[in-house]
């Protein structure tokens, strides 16, 4: 498909760009639920087409098709540059490129099973399994699986040089379990509550265990009925890795975004609390938190060869020793902040624009087991599996509910504890963080719904983090 890209770039030229590079993307992906052991959904689905940028001065222009033949994919080349064109009648500023290696080159994910090729029958047997051993449990109403895999093949072409093909593999799925009482509903899901994906193939599904965990988070979904309301107080809260990884995401994560920063964009998450000026002295949390935005880890979700720019993956230092020092950016915003490009500009598909999104946003571990966390622990609270969340527009405000909750009396794990909330402010939260547990649980955490743009793009991220206890943080908290 190079033959096509180049085709794009060239005729994007040839109307009057400065610049062009395109995407063809050929994307092939399966949906399996099941409910109650019955199958609900088999879907299997395959996209491919051509997305184009222009450039011309300060403005892009952007066109997309679906028909690969020579006409229609030069025809979108010039669409695009008719498009900036357009755009630049307003004029501002030139639009400048960081700089980056000019690269021909191929990356794939490491995977030991396509998901694709294995049988049918095999997959809907792990659900239809899964859900009923979660029906044995006496109260459990409803009982759910679902597993989804994509299978991507991206060849992208700059008009400096890039030529790069990758060929991305991901997995993942969940399960869960409701348990209905007389006045209320309550669920367990695993691994986390919309399923946990990673990059590779089915034995990353394999490894999660679905069905040696399935009557257990059955369990506790039914024992949650009787469970005892969580009280509002302030006191420690010890939060479970894939918690603590949603709130990376939602009070780190975009608030990072260049592009909000610096007021590009602000659908769905808003725009940023953080100002440039201030990057490099800002405390964002206490002296244990170290964020990184790393798209090179094995497995995580967020990892790939190349940005949709062309620009290699890499680590990314965002908050060292507690101190904000980094950004998620693109060639673009990079050159205006005056900051090295970090690779981190993807798009949702072909027919989508490269936008700023999120790599690999994790914190680094630190040292012990949660064990070791909840014994240290005189008095607090331990959540897990995430159940709402809310967040203002500036990243800053939030609250989090969780599925599940256990008091911690004397360093031990005590009651379990319904309806589990907390909240906070994003800097003063993160300053009360006093342990991270280490790298035996630390785990990439795949978030495959993050939505951002308009047009609205999904993305797929991850985010690496260990259990962690926070010091003195508002629980229980119901209005």
């Amino acid at each position: 498909m190079f033959d096509e890209a180049t085709l794009a770039v060239q005729a994007a030229l040839d109307a009057g760009a400065a610049y062009s590079d395109a995407r063809v993307v050929v994307a092939r992906q399966e949906t399996i639920n099941v409910q109650n052991q019955n199958l609900t959904e088999f879907d299997r689905t395959e996209t491919a087409g051509v997305g184009v940028r222009a450039l011309i001065g300060s403005s892009w222009g952007f066109a997309s098709t679906p028909h690969l033949d020579h006409a229609s994919v030069r025809a979108a080349g010039e669409r695009a540059t008719e498009i900036a064109k357009a755009s630049a009648l307003v004029p501002g500023s030139p639009m400048e490129f960081a700089d980056v290696p000019i690269e021909q080159g191929s990356w794939e994910t490491p995977f030991e099973e396509n998901p694709l090729d294995v049988s049918q029958s095999e997959k809907v047997d792990l659900l239809v399994g899964v859900t009923a051993t979660a029906q044995e449990v006496d109260g459990v109403a409803i009982a759910t699986g679902n597993l989804t895999f994509w299978d991507t093949d991206v060849w992208f072409v700059s008009s400096q040089g890039h030529r790069l093909h990758q060929h991305r593999v991901e997995s993942g799925g969940g399960f869960d379990a409701t348990a209905i009482g007389e006045s209320e509903t309550q669920r367990r899901s695993y691994p986390q509550s919309f399923g946990q994906f990673e990059t590779g193939g089915y034995e990353t599904v394999r490894a999660w265990d679905y069905q040696g965990n399935a009557r257990r988070i059955a369990e506790e979904a039914v024992a949650l009925l009787t469970a005892a309301e969580m009280e509002e107080r302030e006191t420690a809260l010890v939060l479970e890795g894939s918690q603590l990884a949603l709130q990376i995401h939602e009070s780190v994560g975009h608030a990072i975004e260049l592009d909000r920063i610096l007021g590009w964009e602000a659908a769905f998450a808003g725009t940023s609390h953080l100002d440039l000026a201030t990057l490099g002295t800002h405390r964002y949390g206490s002296e244990i938190m170290n964020i990184t935005a790393d798209a090179t880890l094995p497995g995580a979700l967020g990892t790939f060869g190349y940005d949709d720019e062309g620009t290699p993956a890499q680590a990314v230092d965002i908050v060292k020793d507690g101190i904000w020092v980094g950004v998620l950016s693109g060639r673009d915003s990079a050159a205006i902040a005056g900051l090295p490009p970090g690779g981190m500009v993807r798009a949702d598909g072909f027919s989508r624009l490269p936008m700023v999104r999120m790599t690999n946003v994790g914190i680094l571990p630190g040292a012990g087991s949660l064990g070791d966390i909840i014994a240290d622990t005189d008095d607090g609270v331990y959540m897990a599996t995430n159940r709402s969340w809310s967040i203002d527009d500036k990243r800053l405000n939030f609250q989090f509910g969780c599925e599940i909750a256990w008091e911690i009396k004397n360093g031990e794990l005590g009651r379990m504890l319904k309806n589990p909330t907390y909240t906070g402010i994003t800097p003063q939260f993160w300053g009360t963080l006093d342990r991270i547990a280490g790298p035996d649980e630390w785990v990439h955490w795949g978030t495959p719904n993050c939505g951002k743009g308009q047009p609205g793009q999904i993305a797929h991220t991850g985010h690496s983090a260990s259990p962690g206890r926070f010091s003195n943080v508002r629980v229980g908290v119901r209005a």
